[in-house]
Formats: C-alpha cells, structure tokens, sequence
C-alpha cells in the first residue's frame, strides 16, 4: 500500500503503468487513485517534486528515484540498463531529462535540446542505443508538449528526434493517454537540416 503525493494538490508529471508480472497490479497508482498514471503535467506541475509514501519505509522523492523504484517493484529492470555502461547511460539520460528538458524555459532551450537530442540521435534508434530504457519513456513523457507544438517544418528539421518519438509513442503501453503526434511520412521540407 503506497501513495503518490506532489506539492500544492497538483499531480506530477506522468509515465505509464508497469505491472506486476506476479499481481497485475499497477505500481503507477495507489490506491484512491492517487498517482501518475493517465495525467499529464503543465509547466507549473512540472515545477513540483514528486514524493512516493510507501508502507514500507521512508517516502521517496523525485521524478528519478520514484521511476527507478516502481520499474524494479514491476521487475523491469532491464529498462534501467543491462551493463554498467548501459546503466550509466540511462541514468546519464535520465538527469538530463530533469535538469534540461524539465528546466527549459524558452523558445531557445528548447531548440538547444532538440538540436542536441537530434544530433546524439543520428545513429541510435533509442536514448541509450540499441535498447529500450526509461530513459526513453520519461524523455517522451518531457518532450510530448514540445513535439505536440511543433510544425511541420520544425518535425523535419528535427527528424531524428521525430523519428525517435514516433517510435516510441508507438511502443505498447507508452502512450497510454497522450494524443498521438501526428507526423508526415514524406518529408516537404528538401533542405530541412
């Protein structure tokens, strides 16, 4: 029996539920309702730390830490990472998602983020190369209100960002309640990079 508490009421921002292999209970809500799953956070939510409150111990706080215990509750854990090296990069991805995307303030930082997501993209299907982590799925959960506004024109510009995400927004239970971004399988743009 646990809890999901964020400051002010808000709710925090949202990743999808994982669930047990052994209950099929979700490990993204507690009972009540309370919890991540199925919302979304706006830039003041996104302000907010959010603090896990177990039976079992001490709460645990932040947007990191509390991912990190629920995959391991749902033994997940290959999505933390399967070598050190992995592991390292996944969390390496995992601070920038909280210290850069979820710091972003401007028009500017976000273009500065996309140009280097875009970049470190160009020959990696996934954040952390070849595998699927929770570096991809907190990074889409960051990123779907930025591509959400994107043009057209900005998609391409961004097109292995766009790829990335379009990926991973069809991944099987990732998107859960997010609008599906919409992207031109043809490109319109010719000189776009």
């Amino acid at each position: 029996d646990w809890r999901l508490l964020s400051g002010g009421g808000r709710r925090c921002p949202s990743f999808p539920r994982w669930s047990s292999a052994r209950d099929g209970s979700c490990c993204a809500a507690g009972p009540g309702g309370a919890g991540f799953a199925g919302e979304v956070a706006g830039p003041a939510e996104r302000e907010q730390v959010p603090v896990l409150q177990t039976n079992n111990g001490p709460g645990l706080t932040g947007l990191i830490t509390i991912a990190a215990h629920l995959v391991k509750q749902a033994k997940k854990d290959q999505l933390l990472g399967s070598t050190a090296e992995e592991k390292a990069v996944v969390q390496q991805w995992l601070e920038y998602r909280v210290t850069q995307v979820d710091g972003c303030s401007s028009k500017e930082d976000t273009r500065i983020i996309l140009k280097n997501l875009n970049i470190h993209l160009e020959d990696k299907v996934y954040l952390a190369g070849n595998i699927f982590t929770l570096a991809d799925v907190l990074m889409y959960y960051g990123l779907h209100h930025v591509m959400m506004d994107l043009t057209v024109q900005e998609k391409e510009k961004y097109l292995n960002v766009s790829r990335w995400f379009n990926h991973i927004q069809h991944y099987p239970g990732v998107r859960q309640h997010l609008s599906n971004v919409i992207f031109i399988k043809n490109r319109l743009y010719t000189n776009a990079h």
